[in-house]
């Protein structure tokens, strides 16, 4: 099976490039911060800048690590549904289920490896601009100089790989039909403890001082559990929603049952859209609101603040990068694998527009419920921070940041959808039903 692994890599390279840019993104960002341990842990290294250093590794490594997992695990879990038949025939030949998973495991392995060898040279890269970026900002020293060591390295390839090994046998364990009860227990316990932590983490937002240095970290921890709870809840909650629309006609009635039909598999599209917004919203809010405060103080930024500043702003743009990747792949392939359905309806009568029509309306109730459920996430770690803050409930930014992030995602998920939908149809519908048959 292993070597059946290695020849589909090699001969079908483009079914991978969903992985491969996956793998070398997260690891080229985990190699970049991890190499902030191997600087702070050079020679001569005072122990501000050792400090500074060591603490961007550790908060941006860490979300890192979680980013490559899911995104990794999205382009995977995608790939293998659509590699159905091809498992179906597969095990129709007299392959087992352990077999299929030591050659879905094998080319995650090696796409991964390959995607994190390439991460090396723009992680060295990365890590020097990042270095400068302190530096400029006065957080560490001039004397320190960039160190590319075994710490980057290592936990760059161990978590890409391992990270892609874990995802891979869990997209196809699902696809082979192992553990349905014991992955529904999980699901329910891990949406559980994701509300319940979340709720607890705000909670102890209370507990704290306004000047308190740590105050920021409980309910930006709590509004990410809470986004990934309430994302996990997401198909169930749009089963629920469709039921009440009253969508009608030749674009609105096929949409609504489409997502009713497709809303378990969904989940790779509603979970990075919901922790994208519920993360970057909350966290840009709540480092604007500590700004202000700062500034309403008459105080000069210290420069753990700064850190914390650099830390926030690194954190958001980290996962609009992944959250659009793993937006992008999730929908691109979704909607590619769409061709025979597409070429079908319009076998059946429905015109190029009409399908379109669909695709936009699809679109748009996966993006509303996606920003109704990040936004509800975001805003309770928002409350519990400016209350304490500022004792005032609402930050004063008004609505301009989250209109910023509500576009961005927008502008994702109806592009994306639109543009492959439009390119799919440029197919003749004979062509689509017969190339996917």
């Amino acid at each position: 099976m292993f070597t059946l692994a290695m020849r589909s890599v090699r001969q079908r390279p483009g079914r991978f490039a969903a992985t491969l840019l996956s793998a070398f993104l997260g690891a080229a960002i985990i190699m970049t911060f991890n190499s902030m341990h191997d600087t702070a842990g050079a020679p001569g290294v005072d122990s501000v800048s050792s400090e500074t250093l060591s603490t961007a590794a550790g908060v941006v490594g860490g979300y890192g690590t979680l980013l490559v997992f899911f995104a990794v695990a999205s382009t995977l879990t995608v790939n293998v549904r659509q590699r159905s038949a091809e498992i179906d025939l597969l095990r129709c030949s007299g392959a087992t289920p352990a077999q299929l998973k030591r050659m879905v495991v094998g080319e995650a392995v090696a796409v991964a490896l390959v995607g994190a060898l390439l991460a090396i040279g723009p992680a060295m890269l990365g890590g020097r601009v990042l270095l400068d970026v302190f530096q400029d900002s006065g957080q560490v020293a001039e004397s320190v100089d960039y160190t590319f060591g075994p710490i980057a390295l290592y936990s760059g390839l161990d978590i890409t790989v391992l990270a892609a090994a874990g995802a891979a046998f869990l997209a196809v364990r699902r696809a082979t039909g192992g553990g349905r009860r014991s992955r529904g227990r999980g699901r329910k316990l891990l949406v559980r403890g994701s509300l319940a932590l979340g709720a607890l983490s705000i909670g102890s937002t209370f507990a704290l001082s306004s000047t308190d240095a740590a105050l920021m970290a409980p309910p930006a921890y709590g509004a990410i559990l809470l986004s990934v709870g309430l994302a996990l809840l997401s198909p169930g909650m749009l089963r629920a929603l469709l039921g009440r629309l009253p969508l009608r006609g030749p674009s609105g009635y096929p949409a609504v049952h489409g997502l009713r039909a497709r809303a378990a598999q969904l989940s790779g599209v509603m979970v990075p859209l919901i922790v994208f917004i519920g993360m970057a919203t909350a966290t840009l809010y709540m480092q604007s609101a500590e700004n202000d405060a700062i500034d309403a103080a008459g105080v000069p930024k210290s420069v753990d603040a700064k850190n914390l500043e650099t830390l926030n702003l690194t954190v958001v743009g980290i996962i609009v990068v992944f959250s659009c990747i793993m937006l992008v792949n999730s929908l691109y392939a979704a909607t590619t694998y769409r061709r025979k359905e597409f070429g079908q309806q319009r076998l059946a009568g429905a015109t190029p527009g009409q399908v379109l029509g669909m695709v936009g309306i699809e679109s748009l109730v996966l993006t509303v419920t996606g920003v109704v459920l990040g936004t509800g996430g975001a805003l309770a770690g928002i409350v519990a921070f400016t209350t304490v803050r500022t004792d005032s409930v609402l930050p004063d930014q008004g609505l301009g940041i989250w209109l910023g992030v509500v576009a961005v995602a927008v502008a994702v998920t109806m592009g994306t959808s639109l543009v492959t939908a439009w390119r799919v149809l440029r197919v003749p519908a004979i062509d689509a039903v017969a190339l996917a048959a």
